[in-house]
């Protein structure tokens, strides 16, 4: 086999790649980098919650956060006082990990009983006079930049507008208008405004809500793409076009960078699908095809994925509540393992199960993976071999541990030496 003569600076002259050669590859793929670049950014280095809360817009009021942390202690305390009790209701073991997640969940419930507030317009409050829908705007408008003053909003709060469907469009877009410009003569924007568009069955949707927000931006002098939303898929439509494309992926596309969320419908696309009501729910082999492919249309393009709700409720008995808990405790589990890390809460009893199975995750693979990430940075080698997309993986995961409550910052440190901008800094935030 013959030898390549090298000197200090590459391959001797008849074993190398031309100039021009070079040159014409960077310019081949220099619109790539640029559509990659523009395309996938990646995370987007902000917190994300590990729920939305659902209240219809009639419903709100200005203590419905407090009410709902009210009631979750009330249930949790009634029916999972101490942790055997808890055990029981979730069938899990009663050791030490669970008492350190029931004393960290009671705390949470009185600290930050909710992390994202959803105030509908939308199937939960259905179809009302115009003079009222109005009303409800403004009114919910003015409810929060009173709660943000005061300190007691929610990390993210919003509204869910009607459709873009011919028969509510109107109706919907009134009430963003009314909401946005109450909120912004209040003060401004919250930090954590959230806007959700429901039903989305073609891209154009999201183009149109893309239109009217750039629009609004201009005309109030807020700095453009100040104002994002989330895509709720909840039908077929928005999952398999009639050209056999993944709708869900053009969707991302039109929003132009404002998309910040996907969020599976559980029981429209589950109808849509031809399922019985009995049969509806998040772990639905219709549910998890749909969530398959919302998740590969998000990757790597800063959009956040989130699961549906359950609609069993934890009241009665506490044989009631229990197998409630345990039902929701179980799918929360299986969301977190497919790495939809947010989902939808209908009452305040779902918020005890939500917090449990959460921080259990966090809490459980806390070691393992600190271990892991910590042999990674050290290049330490181990078990496992991991490379920098495991790394970002890990540090994602501990930092959403961290986000929430579930673990703290001194024991992440303790266990991987790393503080929080580097853990920001090794996720790619």
């Amino acid at each position: 086999m013959s030898q390549v003569e090298v000197d200090g600076n590459g391959p001797t002259e008849g074993a190398s790649f031309s100039s021009a050669a070079r040159a014409a590859v960077e310019a081949l793929l220099a619109p790539v980098d640029a559509d990659l670049a523009r395309r996938y950014p990646g995370e987007s280095g902000t917190r994300q919650p590990v729920h939305t809360v659902y209240v219809p817009a009639d419903a709100f009021a200005a203590d419905t956060v407090r009410e709902w942390g009210r009631q979750a202690l009330a249930a949790f305390d009634t029916h999972a006082g101490t942790t055997a009790e808890l055990a029981r209701a979730l069938g899990v073991a009663d050791d030490e990990l669970l008492a350190d997640v029931h004393a960290r969940v009671r705390a949470k419930l009185e600290r930050e009983p909710v992390e994202d507030l959803r105030i509908d317009f939308e199937d939960g409050y259905g179809p009302r006079p115009d003079a009222e829908e109005d009303a409800a705007a403004v009114r919910a408008a003015e409810l929060i930049t009173a709660a943000v003053a005061e300190g007691s909003a929610p990390p993210y709060v919003g509204i869910r507008i009607k459709c873009m469907e011919a028969p509510v469009r109107a109706r919907g877009i009134r009430t963003l208008e009314l909401f946005l410009a109450t909120l912004l003569a209040g003060g401004g924007l919250p930090e954590g405004l959230v806007l959700t568009l429901p039903k989305v069955t073609y891209a154009e949707q999201v183009t149109a809500l893309v239109r009217l927000l750039e629009d609004f931006e201009r005309r109030a002098g807020l700095p453009a793409g100040r104002i994002g939303f989330e895509i709720q898929i909840e039908t077929t439509q928005a999952i398999l076009g009639p050209d056999g494309r993944a709708t869900v992926a053009r969707m991302i596309e039109a929003a132009e960078g404002r998309a910040t969320g996907l969020h599976y419908g559980t029981f429209d696309y589950s109808a849509a699908c031809g399922v019985s009501a009995a049969h509806q729910s998040m772990d639905h082999p219709a549910a998890d095809h749909a969530k398959a492919v919302m998740q590969v249309a998000a990757a790597g393009t800063g959009v956040r994925l989130s699961d549906g709700s359950t609609n069993v409720i934890p009241t009665g008995s506490t044989e009631q509540v229990h197998a409630a808990w345990k039902l929701h405790h179980d799918l929360v589990r299986r969301s977190l393992a497919r790495a939809y890390y947010q989902g939808w809460d209908m009452h305040p009893a779902h918020l005890p199960t939500r917090y449990v199975a959460v921080y259990s995750f966090y809490r459980e693979g806390l070691a393992a993976a600190a271990a892991r990430l910590a042999a990674y940075v050290a290049k330490a080698g181990g078990d496992v071999m991991d490379e920098p997309a495991t790394a970002r993986a890990l540090s994602g995961y501990l930092l959403r541990g961290l986000d929430c409550g579930a673990v703290d910052l001194a024991e992440v440190t303790a266990l991987t030496g790393l503080d929080r901008e580097r853990l920001d800094t090794l996720a790619g935030r």
